[in-house]
């Protein structure tokens, strides 16, 4: 069953599929993905976590930590069809990663622990899916697992994500007796033998026929609910034929009101050929999915995947490698050659591709070019970042760029030898250009150097990357959560005049405004994910639309630090409702000014609140650790929210602010005897308690 396409460079469009690896940390993402690899020829020995032998971790950190860090592509052939992979990670504080991938790929792969079903980070990354309206199957992982269960598994996908489970495959024993499924579609056994490369197929044993029927039944009707030309025919028939079935299927996964679940073990490289089937049948090609739309100026432009087209393709990842850097690229219409000129649109520069790499992790294989429909890397590219769109000089068009995140927690860094600054501030600079998520600036109080990301694990692995890479001595100081500042109640009438007079052409700006607070979300952000929203209702002509833009300008500016402690003001919808001109001095600049110290003097007068970073703690601890487990999440003000027994162990779920969560790993494990395990999902900002308020503003 092992197949390879050896000229798979050269598939044709239709038989191209741009797929990502999505799941929670430990769900199984880069053992499947091995498994894959091995399974396609594309290597010839499974590669294992635990032993540090795969081929997407290849990171040295990586590998020691047992967890995938960076997004890594592959390619592989299955079926005639190029198949390009990218493995993703599973942890939050690298959700940007995942983010970035998701925006160049055109189905994904989500694989769900058996036992543990839908986690918090599953969640996550799915709700990143849905932004991006990227078509994804479902593989429900490590059955062979004490406590596995297919059908638990499938429930908690209907009730946290939303979406219509097809379950399309039958288990054939439970936990170490799984040894192979029953495919609902063709109603035929698969079996796999323990050690063994491929899978036997036969007919559907005596004992299993009756629940299979049943299962198959319940699948048809659920599809014929929603897909019109399956309903046509179940009314007819009462069921339906395996291609009516398997055609349904593929236009819900590609439509989003359905997700194929299929199951195995990869470990065991128990399911996985299936799963490549429902990849083939399934998930969309590059043909397939919407054109992608650019900004050309103030218009709007499509640009079809055609490599005749205008060449344009976005810049997803940037990788500093020990032979220079490469940039990662989709090619989304067009065509690039190895030596072609190409225009940055958005830095307004001209770069050079000197070679086109087809990636295989940290292996590669130079091609000639690259069209329309591919993920490859190219080096020679000096500038461009993560988001910057490359395209055909005379044709130019800029991509919407995948969305970053804003970091949350922030340490100093400082090098130990005075020596060694140059070369800190070097190193800093090429971290950020790989990982967008970074942030480097300096403290106007302090000069220190600070370092901001999405996570003390973040952080941590950016800094051991310095040492590593760089070798530099570096000290860090103690994590610094990223708080916000918002309106609790806000002020109207507030009156500014800016006028300034010291010779020449003066300065003059009144303006009158209304500041008040907005309906915050979930995720503590305004509405319509905005955190500043501004309105003018002045009339008659009285202001100039120019002076209203500038107006507003001003006040973007002064959001840039607050009263209480100069963190950043969230949540806060400003009305300009009157205001003046002077007929020689007014302008812009002068009412840019007016506006941001206006709004700063009104901040001044309102009630002010402090919002602090709040994360979901989900940990999964022994049934005897409870009770100190709750307390110590109590003392951290964290709210419980759910609690649940599963397999004699408790899984607990609280919200917890994120400053009080710093060093919680090795006191969960001191307090469950290293039993203890959990996760963390970032879910907005929430206002601070008034005692712990005052503590911050007053460090």
């Amino acid at each position: 069953m092992r197949t390879n396409l050896h000229r798979h460079d050269t598939a044709p469009l239709t038989a191209v599929r741009n797929v990502g690896i999505l799941a929670h940390v430990d769900a199984g993402k880069t053992t499947v993905t091995e498994r894959i690899l091995y399974t396609t020829g594309a290597t010839y020995k499974r590669g294992e976590v635990h032993d540090g032998t795969t081929v997407t971790d290849f990171d040295v950190q990586e590998r020691e930590r047992g967890i995938t860090i960076s997004a890594a592509a592959v390619s592989c052939a299955w079926d005639g069809h190029r198949i390009n992979l990218i493995d993703t990670p599973g942890h939050v504080d690298f959700a940007d990663e995942v983010e970035r991938s998701l925006r160049v790929l055109d189905g994904a792969i989500a694989v769900f622990d058996a036992v543990a079903g839908v986690e918090p980070q599953s969640e996550s990354v799915w709700r990143q899916a849905d932004r991006y309206g990227v078509p994804r199957i479902a593989f429900v992982n490590k059955l062979d697992r004490a406590g596995a269960d297919l059908d638990t598994a499938v429930e908690s996908m209907r009730r946290r994500l939303d979406t219509v489970p097809l379950v399309v495959q039958l288990p054939v024993g439970r936990e170490d007796a799984f040894t192979g499924v029953v495919d609902l579609i063709r109603m035929r056994l698969l079996t796999w033998r323990e050690g063994g490369d491929t899978y036997e197929e036969g007919p559907v044993p005596e004992e299993l026929r009756e629940e299979a029927r049943r299962r198959r039944r319940l699948l048809d009707e659920t599809v014929a609910q929603l897909h019109p030309g399956a309903l046509e025919e179940f009314c007819d028939g009462s069921a339906l034929s395996a291609g009516t079935l398997a055609a349904a299927l593929r236009d819900l996964t590609r439509s989003g009101e359905g997700v194929v679940v299929l199951c195995g073990s990869a470990y065991r490289n128990r399911g996985v050929e299936p799963l490549l089937d429902a990849v083939v049948a399934c998930l969309p090609s590059p043909l397939d999915v919407p054109a992608v739309r650019g900004a050309v100026g103030d218009d709007e432009q499509e640009r079809v995947c055609d490599p005749a087209a205008p060449m344009a393709a976005l810049v997803f990842k940037v990788q500093a490698t020990p032979r220079g850097r490469l940039t990662y690229l989709r090619v989304y219409s067009g065509t690039v050659h190895r030596g072609e000129a190409v225009w940055d649109a958005g830095a307004r520069r001209t770069e050079r591709i000197g070679r086109i790499l087809r990636v295989q992790a940290d292996r590669h294989t130079e091609v000639e070019c690259a069209v329309a429909g591919d993920i490859v890397a190219v080096a020679g590219v000096k500038a461009a970042r993560s988001g910057a769109t490359l395209c055909a000089p005379d044709a130019p068009v800029v991509l919407e760029p995948p969305t970053v995140a804003e970091p949350v927690v922030s340490v100093a860094v400082e090098a130990r030898r005075n020596a060694d600054s140059a070369r800190l501030v070097s190193a800093l600079a090429r971290l950020v250009e790989e990982d967008p998520s970074l942030v480097v600036r300096t403290d106007p109080e302090s000069g220190q150097t600070v370092l901001s990301g999405m996570g003390e694990l973040h952080l941590e692995v950016a800094v051991e990357k310095i040492r590593r890479a760089h070798g530099l001595e570096v000290g860090v100081g103690r994590p610094q959560v990223a708080y916000r500042e918002t309106v609790s109640r806000g002020v109207s009438g507030l009156v500014y005049r800016h006028v300034k007079q010291d010779g020449g052409a003066g300065q003059f700006a009144h303006v009158v405004i209304e500041v008040q607070p907005m309906a915050m979300t979930q995720d503590g952000t305004g509405e319509g994910a905005a955190d500043f929203a501004f309105r003018s209702v002045v009339t008659g002509g009285r202001l100039p639309r120019d002076y209203v833009q500038a107006v507003e300008a001003g006040c973007r500016d002064a959001l840039s630090d607050g009263p209480l402690g100069g963190h950043r003001v969230t949540g806060v919808q400003v009305t300009l409702t009157d205001g003046s001109t002077h007929p020689k001095d007014s302008s812009p600049m002068a009412f840019r000014t007016a506006g941001r110290f206006a709004l700063r003097a009104a901040f001044r007068a309102s009630v002010m609140a402090l919002l602090e970073p709040v994360v979901e703690v989900t940990a999964t601890v022994p049934e005897d650790a409870v009770g100190g487990v709750l307390g110590d999440l109590a003392a951290r003000r964290g709210q419980i929210s759910d609690s649940a027994m599963r397999a004699g162990t408790a899984v607990v779920t609280a919200t917890v602010p994120l400053a009080e969560l710093f060093g919680y790993a090795s006191q969960l494990r001191g307090r469950t005897q290293g039993r203890g395990t959990f996760t963390s999902r970032a879910t907005g900002y929430a206002p601070v308690p008034g005692a712990v308020s005052d503590q911050v503003v007053s460090r």
